[in-house]
C-alpha cells in the first residue's frame, strides 16, 4: 500500500501506550473484543461503533497493508507490547495481539427479520449461559446460513471477547435478538410460519422425522436442566438426536451444529 493509503487506512488518533494506561475494565457500557478475527470482523461492521484500538504497531500495519480493515475516523490508537496487551483482556486470554473497546451491537426485534426463509433456521437458546458454547453456536449458525439466534435478555451471557473469540467472527454477521419472554417469541415464530422443534433427549421422534419442508426454529436448553418446561410447551414437536445410548448427551454447541446440518441437506 502507498504512504498516503496507509495513512488514510490508519487514521485515527495515534500514540503509545503508556504504563497500562487503559487496562483493567472496560469502559462502563462499552464491550472489549480482541482476537484478529473478531476485531476484523468488528472493524469491518458498518453497524459496530468502534472507540479504541490496542494493538502491537507491527500487527496492525500489516492488517492495513493487507486490506483487511481501515480504521475508522476518529477512532484511537494506542500501539502496545503483548504484555501490555494482557492487561486488557480475561486471564489467559488468546489477544493475538490486538484488542478493540466498542459500543454494543444495536438491538434487534424478531420483526427486523422480515418473511422468513425456509433455507434459513432460527436457533432458539433457553438459558445456555456458557459464552464459549453460545459463541461456538453462533459460529456454526453463521456457517449454515441460519436466519438468526434468540436468547433471553437475562438468562444469556452479554458480549464479550470470549464470546466473540468462540464466535470467530459470527458475532458481528449474524443477527442476535435478545427478548423478554421466549414463550411468546417462540409464539410469534409459529405466528410466521416456523415450525418450531425442541431438542431434547428423551424426544419422541429423531431429528431427521421431525424437520419440515418449510421455515425452522430449533430450541435447545442448558446442558444438564435441558429445555425448560415453559419453553417445550411452546414448540411443535419434540426431537431427539439418535446417538448410542452409552453417550449420556452432546454439548449443546455440538448439538446445535448437527441439527444445523441437518437442516442445510434436507431435501426441499
Amino acid at each position: 500500500m502507498a504512504k498516503k493509503g496507509k495513512e488514510r487506512a490508519l487514521r485515527g488518533r495515534a500514540g503509545r501506550m503508556q504504563g497500562g494506561r487503559g487496562s483493567g475494565r472496560a469502559t462502563k457500557g462499552a464491550v472489549r473484543l480482541w482476537g484478529k478475527h473478531a476485531v476484523t470482523a468488528a472493524l469491518n461492521n458498518p453497524d459496530r461503533e468502534v472507540k479504541r484500538i490496542w494493538a502491537v504497531r507491527e500487527l496492525l500495519e500489516e492488517m492495513v497493508d493487507a486490506g483487511e480493515i481501515e480504521i475508522p475516523e476518529g477512532v484511537r490508537v494506542e500501539y502496545a507490547d503483548a504484555p501490555d496487551l494482557a492487561r486488557l483482556v480475561s486471564r489467559d486470554a488468546p489477544h493475538q495481539n490486538i484488542v478493540i473497546e466498542c459500543d454494543p451491537l444495536p438491538e434487534l426485534l424478531l420483526a427486523d427479520l422480515g418473511a422468513p426463509r425456509p433455507e434459513a433456521p432460527i436457533v432458539v437458546l433457553d438459558h445456555v449461559t456458557d459464552p464459549h458454547n453460545v459463541g461456538a453456536i453462533m459460529r456454526s449458525a453463521a456457517a449454515f446460513g441460519a436466519a438468526c439466534i434468540v436468547t433471553q435478555d437475562r438468562h444469556a451471557p452479554p458480549e464479550s471477547g470470549v464470546l466473540a473469540k468462540s464466535a470467530s467472527g459470527a458475532l458481528e454477521t449474524l443477527p442476535w435478538i435478545r427478548v423478554v419472554n421466549l414463550s411468546r417469541a417462540l409464539e410469534e415464530m409459529a405466528e410466521a410460519g416456523y415450525w418450531r422443534i425442541g431438542l431434547d433427549g428423551d424426544g419422541e421422534v429423531t431429528l431427521a422425522e421431525a424437520l419440515p419442508t418449510g421455515p425452522v426454529a430449533f430450541v435447545l436448553g442448558a446442558e444438564g436442566d435441558g429445555l425448560r418446561y415453559q419453553v417445550g410447551q411452546h414448540c411443535d414437536q419434540i426431537a431427539r438426536l439418535p446417538i448410542e445410548a452409552a453417550v449420556e448427551s452432546l454439548n449443546v454447541s455440538n448439538a446445535a451444529a448437527i441439527a444445523l446440518y441437518a437442516c442445510a441437506t434436507r431435501s426441499q
